[in-house]
């Protein structure tokens, strides 16, 4: 039996998930596995394999050094809604930061964008009476406009970061 590395498995996983979703119209639900490898290999993370966790990887080095990360990604195709959504945040539990991988439709990674934990508490907080803010739900719009973008397809690692909080 020959073994794969992590490497070729999420290549072909990224091409199996393109594919069926050109067949089907579905989406399989390996997107998030997908995010949390492209945001570790692209930040210099650790992956936390405990299940039941609540955050996905710890920071290895510079400003993110044992900062606790949870790991969300979304495939944006042509047809997704206007406002699309990440999955719940939840601002109670211990982390430290929020990283969103975006994708293109061949679940390549195109963005990964940082919020701060604070951050995200702070934006839930403006819609104290909101449905999806009592389950954490967050667009990627809002998502985007309160977090950094640290990492780009072109550029790769942002050595200065953008932020869409500076005028």
């Amino acid at each position: 039996m020959e073994l794969y590395s992590i490497d070729k498995l999420m290549h072909e996983t990224r091409q199996l998930a393109a594919k069926y979703r050109q067949t089907t119209g579905s989406t399989l639900p390996v997107t998030g596995e997908i995010a949390r490898f492209d945001a570790a290999k692209a930040l210099n993370l650790s992956l936390i394999e405990e299940p039941g966790s609540a955050i996905d990887a710890l920071g290895l080095v510079d400003e993110r050094k044992d900062k606790k990360f949870v790991i969300k990604g979304r495939a944006i195709f042509e047809t997704t809604r206007s406002s699309p959504r990440i999955g719940q945040l939840n601002p109670d539990q211990d982390w430290d930061f929020a990283v969103l991988v975006l994708f293109d439709e061949q679940y390549e990674a195109e963005e990964i964008y940082e919020a701060s934990r604070e951050a995200i508490a702070a934006a839930m907080e403006t819609k104290p009476d909101s449905a999806r803010k009592k389950r954490g739900a967050m667009s990627i719009a809002q998502f985007k406009i309160i977090g950094n973008r640290v990492w780009t397809r072109e550029n790769g690692l942002e050595q200065e970061i953008w932020n869409n909080q500076e005028t």
